[in-house]
């Protein structure tokens, strides 16, 4: 299995916003800090403002907030915002996968795999991952 660097970005991202929700940070400092490529971050929080998960204010005094509080925001709201799916075989949806013969039954545990990957991703919010971290 593979988790897409867009959603490991995404959810890095959001959890330095949400540790220092006092004020907007900028893609530079949430790149820098998390050791993510400038470019590919900024193609990520495009996607996360156009899910409503960020908001943004340009100038000097500008940058990023989280849309939403962290306690009501779960992983799987960040990853189905940058990646659309909780898992995907060969870029394709699990939706209408079918194979014959003998290999029949393996969607059926394709899909298994993806219901236990959504019930961690949604019972796992962005505030439980950033009071882990500091609880440590």
């Amino acid at each position: 299995m593979q988790i897409s660097a867009k959603a490991d970005y995404a959810v890095r991202a959001l959890a330095e916003l949400a540790a220092d929700a006092g004020r907007p940070l900028t893609c530079e400092a949430i790149a820098t800090s998390q050791d993510i490529p400038f470019r590919f971050l900024k193609g990520v929080f495009r996607d996360l403002r156009q899910a409503g998960l960020v908001r943004s204010q340009r100038g000097c005094e500008g940058g990023y907030w989280l849309a939403r509080d962290p306690a009501e925001m779960t992983l799987a709201d960040i990853v189905l915002a940058v990646d659309g799916a909780f898992l995907t075989l060969r870029g394709e949806r699990l939706d209408d996968l079918g194979y014959p013969g003998p290999a029949a039954g393996l969607p059926g545990v394709w899909r298994g795999l993806e219901d236990h990957v959504r019930q961690v991703l949604t019972s796992t919010a962005l505030s439980d991952l950033v009071r882990e971290r500091l609880a440590a």
